[in-house]
């Protein structure tokens, strides 16, 4: 992954470091994950990193990140450029095990940093939002009952916001049980992606 921050992006990223609230990261000689530049034209913001990527500081190196890629039907070198795809995900650090999945983002992370990282990205056109966690902070009381009929409604968030699910191989009974994603939405995320990229690809 290319390092193409400036210095106000690496000026936020170590302001971020050195936050009291991220002292036990500091302390374990965790690195805030996420990428972004003030030439961003779509920001994806996940959930958090898990334990593999704070090691490798690689977001979505994974099953997940193939598939998610497939879905955007964008190459490995497109994804990985902030100038193009900034990945944000709601917590920067990994939150550590929970009983039987990794601890959720921290609530109060991404009302304090997403903003600050927002304000340089003058360029954004699109903000995929991933899982509900994302959701949740983004769309607020204008999601529906569930994430499903969220990402079923995805065309009433448009074009500031796109809703969809993760694409965690962990969600086949989700994807079996709901084959209209890959159908219906995918084709259009990949359209829309593309419209949002065109002017980094011409």
């Amino acid at each position: 992954m290319r390092d193409k921050e400036n210095n106000t992006f690496a000026a936020i990223r170590q302001e971020i470091a050195n936050h009291p609230s991220n002292k036990w990261a500091k302390e374990l000689g965790y690195r805030p994950i996420y990428t972004a530049s003030e030439r961003s034209r779509i920001v994806i913001i996940g959930q958090a990193p898990g334990r593999a990527t704070q090691a490798s500081h690689i977001p979505w190196d994974d099953a997940s990140g193939k598939k998610l890629r497939e879905w955007l039907d964008v190459s490995d070198e497109t994804f990985y450029d902030p100038d193009q795809i900034a990945l944000i995900p709601m917590d920067f650090y990994y939150p550590g095990k929970g009983t039987s999945s990794d601890l959720p983002p921290r609530k109060e992370f991404a009302p304090l940093w997403h903003p600050k990282l927002f304000a340089h990205m003058p360029n954004v056109q699109l903000t995929i939002l991933i899982g509900q966690y994302a959701q949740k902070h983004y769309l607020g009381k204008r999601m529906k009952r569930n994430l499903t009929e969220t990402v079923h409604c995805y065309e009433e968030y448009l074009p500031e916001h796109l809703p969809i699910v993760h694409s965690s191989p962990l969600n086949f009974r989700w994807h079996s049980k709901n084959p209209w994603f890959e159908e219906s939405v995918v084709p259009d995320l990949q359209k829309i992606v593309e419209t949002a990229l065109l002017p980094r690809r011409a």
